[in-house]
């Protein structure tokens, strides 16, 4: 499965917000094959916070760590959130180009 982010704005700011794509996409989710993985793209996406990152890829992480990969951006704010989660939420994003 991949998953465009920017679907969800091109501004990923708020904790509330992130909360609902996720609360939004779940039913998509829930029909995943068991050994299906999850690419997260960043494309389009121009700033993206911690808060939004940590309601929407950090329960993805939790739910899906051994199969969830996040596309490899170069975008600063994407950059820096990833640093942000994966120092104070204990999780290991893994990137692929």
């Amino acid at each position: 499965m991949f998953i465009e982010l920017k679907k969800f704005g091109t501004t990923l700011t708020s904790r509330q917000m992130g909360r609902e794509a996720l609360s939004a996409f779940n039913p998509i989710l829930n029909t995943l094959k068991p050994d299906e993985e999850i690419i997260v793209d960043f494309d389009g996406v121009n700033t993206f916070s911690p808060s939004w990152g940590d309601e929407f890829l950090t329960q993805l992480h939790r739910r899906f760590a051994d199969r969830l990969f996040l596309r490899e951006t170069k975008n600063p704010s994407v950059v820096a959130t990833m640093q942000i989660l994966e120092e104070t939420g204990d999780v290991k994003f893994r990137i692929r180009k």
